[in-house]
């Protein structure tokens, strides 16, 4: 339901309690035709909104650590700057990873060569046993030990692996393209899994915006005339000083639950950023309107009348002018939406209020104000 000023609404109401007065229907009957201005109710596009506070927070973010302990060698970037992802951010001394895979590759090696023996001390064995020259015990101890000679050419090799995905975690490179952060560590310091963030990446194309709701907007966001599903909301973005973001955003997720401390669901949508204009964490004002507008019966504010039973207006019927009931919606610029009690086509009167009684014989004219429109 609308809401009007308290002294507008009294204004409204004591006009509406003269134009009703006792015996005025009686003399509307022998008046002469008062001249009016009428225009006629249609259906209006419009695509009703409501203002939130919304923060700007990048799609993905990435908190860089090393994971391997040396001493920092390098540096690659210049805080802020922008990345792409592969680039290589930091590089940790190698030398000390590059010796331990020289260690596991030699003692791999070493494996390979003692499992090579031991394949042929089985095959001497089960030849003897064959001419009976051998025994099978001796059979069974040449395959234990080939067994164990496989086994240990597995951890070498298991080895090596290990040795040379440290050896790669010498180069920190960036995972994904953004903006990185200032760095946390120069070099020649030592770094580890245990030392902390080295520095942040944030994506910077799309970024999303969270727009906290309360659960009684959320209710109205949701009706049957505003959104039948989060697919059909667009969000507009305005910047603390008021001017508007280019390029509007669209909703993909609703939280599935309600935030028992402020009772609001949040919303998100997703906003190009072809420019670097948003920055993840700012605060801006987020309108979530319609994608598609809607059509309604807009009338101007001016013809509206109260009265102790509501709002109404006057239209023409039958040459005369009869009181119509109606319900009332948001505030459209100077215009409010009708949500029952005009049809199309009805000639409302929007000039010439003021001496009107319920009844009275109009001659009606073309308003000279301009057909209401939305915003």
């Amino acid at each position: 339901m609308m809401k009007m000023h308290p002294g507008g609404l009294l204004v409204a109401l004591m006009v509406g309690l003269c134009l009703t007065a006792p015996g005025s229907f009686a003399q509307a009957q022998d008046a002469p035709p008062v001249r009016v201005g009428t225009l006629t109710v249609t259906l209006q596009p419009i695509n009703p909104g409501k203002e939130f506070v919304g923060r700007i927070e990048a799609r993905e973010r990435v908190e860089l650590r090393a994971r391997v302990t040396g001493f920092l060698q390098e540096v690659s970037f210049q805080d802020g700057q922008p990345v792409k992802e592969g680039d290589l951010l930091y590089r940790i001394e190698p030398a000390p990873f590059q010796a331990a895979l020289s260690r596991a590759q030699g003692a791999l090696e070493q494996a390979r060569g003692q499992a090579a023996f031991a394949d042929a001390q089985l095959s001497r064995a089960e030849d003897l046993l064959k001419t009976q020259a051998g025994s099978a015990a001796t059979r069974d101890q040449r395959l234990a030990e080939q067994l164990t000679a496989k086994g240990n050419v597995q951890i070498a090799e298991a080895n090596v692996q290990a040795a040379e995905i440290d050896l790669g975690y010498t180069e920190i490179r960036a995972p994904i393209s953004g903006l990185i952060g200032r760095t946390n560590i120069t070099r020649g310091n030592v770094v580890g899994p245990d030392r902390g963030v080295l520095t942040t990446i944030v994506s910077e194309d799309p970024m999303h915006v969270t727009v906290p709701v309360s659960q009684r907007e959320f209710l109205t966001l949701r009706s049957a005339d505003r959104v039948a599903a989060k697919d059909e909301l667009a969000a507009l973005i305005h910047f603390s000083d008021g001017s508007p973001y280019e390029h509007p955003g669209k909703i993909d997720f609703v939280d599935a639950s309600v935030n028992r401390s402020t009772d609001s669901v949040t919303m998100r949508a997703v906003v190009p950023n072809p420019n670097g204009r948003l920055i993840d964490g700012q605060l801006v004002k987020v309108t979530l309107q319609l994608e598609t507008p809607i059509e309604k019966i807009l009338v101007p504010q001016s013809a509206l009348i109260a009265d102790q039973q509501g709002f109404y207006v006057f239209v023409v019927e039958d040459g005369k002018a009869a009181i119509r009931r109606v319900t009332l919606d948001d505030e459209i610029g100077t215009s409010v939406v009708v949500d029952s009690g005009l049809t199309v086509g009805d000639q409302i009167i929007v000039e010439g209020i003021s001496t009107l009684r319920p009844g009275a014989p109009v001659s009606a004219q073309p308003a000279t104000m301009l057909q209401p429109k939305a915003g």
